[in-house]
């Protein structure tokens, strides 16, 4: 598999629906929506405190000069172009630069460390490396010195006096001189370029073994566009504010969606400034992982606390209030004139301050990449706040299921999109079939093999159910599942996030194979423990002293077994350690997509898992 524009083969049953004027290919998607909407603000970046534009003509523009300036470095059809930097103009413009030359990109988190990277560029065979600006140069320099494939490096911001670098803008400006010699040649490369071609190679972040390359087309990816957002309404003025890495799949088809509808996008400045970048910007569709609304409800829930004990009761009581409307409107029951009033007094002094987080314009968000709790959902439901969970993988474009504003069920994942089936093997694993289904993984044969039924479908890896409506539940991953010394099998995800539901856990990882007994690792939310410990006036201070203190002890194993009560005895969380330090992408304990690597945190925190079951 090494000619990968050569690679045609289709592991999908479904056949696509006839889509009337939708693009085949992604250079016809930013075609097409320079033609239909023309939009003068179609990529919106700040700079200096003012936000700037780009129309969608000067897209399709810079983008063939993208093109023809990777061909006047010598890069054709199905050659690879790897991508390192974060959220900007100059990603999107470089991604589809890319497919308009036909040159295969892969995208690289900008958290990975360098051996990681080293891996994907030799994987993969990147010809010309895009990187964010020279500091990100000299830090993954050492680790590719010896990257026998690199050719060129070019970066977005800044230039070097080295032979092998070459600045975004002489990329671009190398393109538009070839474009007036041979003006013919941007449509020649479109059109050598088909809906089973490769379009680009992700590679899995990995929570157990070494990443693979999962090789998608642009059939993957703009059906995955057209079948996910088939019932979500998406208008030429829906303004979104891109927040998730790039690098990651989800975001990706979200920003293709974006363009295939003529929406507006901003991109964030950075995770810090999202608050700021989300009041400034008032986007009507955001997209996110579960986690980001999380942390919002975390710091609501902070606030009230800090600003004293009525404040703190008036918070919870609308809390209470959101949870119980949103339980009535899931159930399709009335709402009651006394809880219609409650419901209004909390919208004033507690509700419209969320909503008004996000921008106060928000039509609804769409998350995926990790499991929703329940109660987030309820509670941003009951505040005005429509959150649309989905599911998928890398492998399937992302997109497999999705609730939507015509079908929403709490606790699901939704039904499956448009073209694409799904079903449950006796083991209780959920499998795939449809035409967003990649072709396989890049030089991994056996793995391609092993992921697919004999009979063609496409094998998740997660443990799943399909209810009498079609709304498919997931449990957990399957590999993640272990079992107690005593044979009982337990499925750790559902309990961290019941554990999770703590105003006092920040994060939980559960532990326990081949234990007796289920145990949590868990670190504190401490700021909401420093509004605590002031107001039963202990002399506690740092996170060390945090963990080790008697009654902050005797506070987490209430908070335990008050949050797993209706757990079986077997799956009861026993025994606990706090930890001091947030689990991080940095610290190499999560992926990038904030999902646990519990292979690592079982070995780094060996010593601390022992403790507890000495």
């Amino acid at each position: 598999m090494n000619e990968l524009s050569d690679v045609k083969t289709d592991h999908s049953e479904a056949v696509i629906a006839s889509h009337a004027n939708e693009p085949l290919t992604l250079p016809e998607l930013f075609l097409r929506n320079a033609a239909e909407f023309d939009l003068p603000d179609a990529l919106n970046y700040k700079k200096d405190g003012e936000w700037l534009r780009i129309s969608s003509r000067t897209v399709v523009e810079r983008a063939e000069n993208i093109a023809l300036g990777l061909y006047s470095l010598g890069l054709r059809k199905g050659d690879r172009a790897a991508i390192l930097a974060a959220n900007s103009p100059e990603w999107t413009l470089s991604d589809a630069g890319c497919q308009f030359a036909g040159v295969i990109d892969v995208p690289i988190y900008t958290t990975l460390g360098p051996d990681s990277v080293r891996y994907i560029i030799d994987d993969s065979e990147a010809r010309v490396f895009f990187l964010q600006d020279i500091e990100t140069y000299e830090r993954i320099k050492p680790a590719i010195a010896d990257c026998s494939s690199l050719e060129r490096f070019v970066l977005f911001h800044g230039d070097a006096e080295d032979a092998r670098i070459i600045s975004f803008a002489d990329l671009e400006a190398a393109g538009a001189e070839l474009r007036i010699s041979s003006p013919e040649l941007p449509a020649e490369l479109r059109q050598t370029i088909d809906s089973g071609d490769i379009a680009t190679l992700i590679y899995t972040s990995g929570t157990t073994g070494e990443p693979k390359g999962v090789m998608l087309t642009h059939r993957n990816l703009i059906s995955n566009v057209v079948d996910a957002s088939e019932k979500y309404a998406f208008t030429g003025v829906d303004t979104s504010l891109s927040v998730l890495p790039l690098s990651h799949v989800f975001e990706r088809t979200g920003m293709y969606v974006y363009i295939r509808y003529g929406m507006r996008v901003h991109y964030a400045e950075s995770i810090e400034k999202v608050p700021d970048n989300l009041k400034e910007v008032r986007p009507t569709i955001f997209i996110g992982v579960p986690r980001i609304f999380e942390k919002v409800f975390e710091r609501a829930r902070l606030k009230a606390a800090l600003a004293g004990r009525v404040n703190e009761m008036i918070f919870d009581w609308a809390i209470d209030i959101a949870k119980e409307y949103a339980t009535l409107i899931e159930a399709h029951k009335p709402i009651p004139m006394s809880l219609m009033a409650k419901h209004g007094i909390a919208d004033k002094i507690v509700f419209a301050k969320l909503r008004e987080f996000f921008g106060g314009r928000l039509r609804f968000c769409i998350t995926g990449g990790a499991a929703l709790p329940d109660e987030i959902y309820l509670i941003f439901t009951g505040a005005g706040i429509s959150i649309m969970q989905g599911y998928g993988l890398t492998e399937t474009s992302p997109v497999v299921s999705s609730n939507n504003p015509s079908a929403v069920r709490v606790g699901t994942v939704g039904q499956p999109i448009r073209n694409v089936k799904v079903r449950i093997a006796s083991d209780g694993e959920v499998e795939t079939t449809g035409p967003g289904v990649m072709l396989g993984y890049y030089h991994k044969d056996e793995a391609t093999k092993e992921a697919f039924t004999d009979d063609g479908w496409f094998r998740t890896g997660d443990i799943g159910e399909i209810d009498a409506d079609g709304f498919l539940k997931i449990t957990d991953r399957k590999k993640e599942l272990f079992k107690t010394s005593g044979g009982k099998y337990i499925a750790p995800s559902p309990i961290e996030q019941l554990l999770r539901a703590s105003r006092f856990v920040n994060q939980a990882v559960l532990v326990g194979n081949e234990r007796k007994f289920p145990a949590a690792l868990i670190v504190p939310n401490f700021e909401m423990l420093e509004s605590y410990a002031k107001l039963k006036e202990l002399d506690i201070k740092t996170p060390a002293e945090f963990c080790t203190h008697p009654r902050i002890q005797d506070l987490f194993a209430r908070q335990i077994d008050a949050m797993t009560s209706n757990l079986g005895q077997f799956e009861k969380v026993k025994k606990f350690a706090l930890l001091e330090t947030e689990l991080s992408v940095e610290n190499g304990e999560l992926t990038p997509t904030l999902k646990v690597k519990r292979r690592v945190v079982d070995e780094k925190y060996r010593e601390v898992i022992d403790k507890i079951y000495a």
